[in-house]
């Protein structure tokens, strides 16, 4: 899967540039994008770097998850 969201983000990029570059549409497999889907290419491009570094921490064997703070309590 890590490769896979690898490609995914390298198609993304290359969208993305070709449509802010001026071309009027863009095709990965069977998908036909324009100018207007920027915005729908970033989401995806944000949620594929997610993806590949999940799958990054998984295979080097670091959490997937992480804490962002711990409050001790006086119970």
């Amino acid at each position: 899967m890590y490769e896979y969201y690898t490609k995914r983000i390298d198609q993304l990029i290359q969208a993305q540039e070709a449509l802010t570059g001026g071309v009027k549409s863009y095709t990965i497999g069977d998908r036909q994008m324009t100018y207007r889907d920027l915005d729908s290419i970033s989401e995806e491009l944000e949620r594929a770097v997610q993806m590949q570094a999940y799958y990054d921490a998984i295979l080097h064997g670091r959490p997937t998850r992480k804490i962002t703070a711990i409050i001790p309590t006086d119970r």
